[in-house]
């Protein structure tokens, strides 16, 4: 089996996913799983698509990710692997379809408005 190689996105994060048959090591941006993501939550956020898809430790991923903070980088990267699993396995979908982790997040963070404090907040009104 070849590389496949799938996009995920998440708020302004793009992170490119390349996955392969291996032992299980993820590297993101050169650096490894545990060293890029200090957090366990967001360890386990990357790994969750394997997890349902029960392939821990079937493949290598390598990923290449920008923009963003830490939790949309972790949620992009999220996504790209749940779609190179259905690459691979087509009977892999409907587990991960009924997660939620085929869907993209589409919700952006709102533009600030002129003559506004925020997107939404308005200036303190004062009467006199």
């Amino acid at each position: 089996m070849e590389i496949i190689n799938t996009i995920g996105r998440r708020k302004t994060s793009i992170a490119r996913v390349y996955v392969k048959p291996g032992k299980g090591v993820i590297v993101i941006n050169e650096r490894e799983l545990k060293e890029y993501f200090p957090s366990e939550i967001l360890q386990t956020t990357v790994k969750q698509a394997l997890a349902v898809s029960k392939s821990e430790g079937n493949y290598d991923v390598t990923v290449n990710v920008e923009g963003g903070g830490f939790k949309g980088q972790a949620e992009a990267i999220r996504l790209g692997i749940a779609r190179a699993l259905v690459n691979i396995n087509t009977e892999n979908r409907p587990a991960l379809k009924k997660e939620g982790l085929l869907t993209r997040d589409s919700r952006m963070v709102e533009r600030k408005k002129p003559g506004r404090r925020k997107a939404r907040r308005r200036f303190q009104f004062s009467k006199r």
